[in-house]
């Protein structure tokens, strides 16, 4: 089945009200990787006038989820997708707008296959986190798993 990943990509951009609140916008979508763009706002620094942290976590987690959701856009509804675990390191200090850019460490086809043997995927994806001038100011690793949802009695 053929997704429409530019509507999927706009749907996205309003679907979870906390990245809405932190003015994240999802530039890139595609099977297995998204690129999430976190806008410099005074009410998103910190005490020392750079991105605060959990602006970050939150633009890292959110291009995570955008990843998945490029991969496995045509059967969501069958899907229960939670995040396990998530590791950041924060490399240098975060001027200015930010993009995070999340990836795959493995083939989306290889998850498939996983998830239609064993009911349920865990994989992880890699997020990196640049500023303006191209620098990484943040790696990070987000857990998922991934289960089918139980089918409804009939």
């Amino acid at each position: 089945m053929e997704v429409d990943l530019e509507a999927v990509k706009a749907g996205m951009n309003g679907a979870v009200p906390f990245a809405g609140h932190v003015g994240l916008e999802i530039i890139e979508l595609e099977p297995g990787a998204c690129t999430v763009r976190l806008p410099d706002r005074p009410a998103l620094r910190n005490h020392v006038g750079s991105q605060h942290a959990g602006s970050l976590f939150t633009a890292g987690e959110t291009a995570s989820g955008g990843a998945f959701v490029g991969a496995f856009a045509a059967e969501m509804a069958d899907l229960r997708p939670l995040v396990r675990d998530a590791q950041i390191a924060y490399t240098r200090v975060a001027n200015g707008e930010i993009t995070a850019r999340a990836a795959f460490g493995e083939s989306v086809e290889t998850l498939r296959v996983r998830l239609e043997a064993e009911g349920a995927v865990d994989f992880t994806v890699a997020v990196e986190l640049t500023d303006g001038e191209g620098d990484v100011v943040a790696k990070m690793t987000v857990a998922w798993n991934v289960k089918r949802r139980a089918a409804a009695p009939a």
